[in-house]
């Protein structure tokens, strides 16, 4: 099975158990049910990401300030949207947004979407990732994620928080490799999020994600087709992740008893 090809066991862990970083939802007015979900008493979750209008919007949003406030009085970190771009935004176009973010939502850090991955981009994002840091109040409370998507070179993971190695379909994770690099960090350090996954083969994708090391996931049933994407580029590539799982409450209680072995 090509899952099973780490040289040696990841780092052992600090004790963070595998929970859910949830991508973004869609807006809390239109899935109120979705949002109010995620403040259920036992839900493992480690983080959620408050994506208002492909970032924090032009004003302050009533019903996401709601919405995360219940998640953070109920000790859960929020962390804004923020879309790189794989390099394409100049860091003057970000800095303006994590600004709102934080002084309307007071978010606990970022995830940097469409993170590029390639040596090159190191320093760019460096520099992006301390600014942001330096933003907080006390910046070690900053939580930062990368959302690479993929496998990047080694040396971004001594920048942030969190990693995401792998966002995408079933269908190429279930057959997905991982970087030899990673055995040398703790799981709490990457993040997966995969759509289309089948309710049957939940317990092979949580498999998949143990023994890549990988502590936060997001495993979701919904694909590009199961939610209608609009005009817009942004919602074609959020749409599998605006609705909770079709299997939300399994997945909850799966990893309530710890991962399936």
């Amino acid at each position: 099975m090509p899952y099973l090809t780490s040289v040696k066991p990841p780092t052992a862990s600090t004790g963070v158990r595998t929970g859910f970083g949830v991508p973004g939802l869609a807006h809390p007015l239109v899935a109120p049910t979705e949002w109010a979900g995620l403040t259920r008493p036992g839900t493992p979750l480690h983080w959620v990401v408050l994506n208002v209008a492909d970032g924090p919007g032009v004003q302050p949003d009533p019903h996401c300030l709601e919405a995360a406030g219940r998640l953070r009085n109920a000790g859960v970190r929020v962390l804004g949207h923020l879309d790189l771009a794989y390099g394409l935004r100049a860091f003057g176009e970000l800095a303006p947004d994590a600004r709102r973010f934080i002084d309307w939502y007071q978010v606990d850090g970022f995830l940097l979407d469409r993170c590029p991955a390639d040596r090159a981009a190191l320093p760019e994002v460096r520099r992006t990732v301390a600014t942001l840091r330096a933003l907080h109040d006390d910046p070690r409370d900053a939580h930062l994620v990368l959302g690479h998507g993929t496998h990047p070179h080694a040396g971004y993971v001594e920048l942030a928080d969190q990693l995401v190695t792998f966002s995408g379909p079933w269908s190429d994770y279930r057959w997905s490799q991982v970087a030899e690099w990673t055995a040398d960090h703790p799981p709490e350090r990457f993040c997966h999020f995969v759509h289309g996954v089948p309710a049957p083969h939940l317990d092979e994708a949580l498999r998949i994600a143990r023994w890549q090391g990988a502590a936060t996931i997001y495993f979701t049933n919904h694909t590009h087709r199961a939610h209608h994407p609009g005009p817009s580029a942004h919602r074609t590539r959020t749409a599998p992740w605006e609705p909770l799982p079709g299997y939300w409450d399994d997945i909850v209680s799966r990893l309530g008893t710890g991962v399936s072995e």
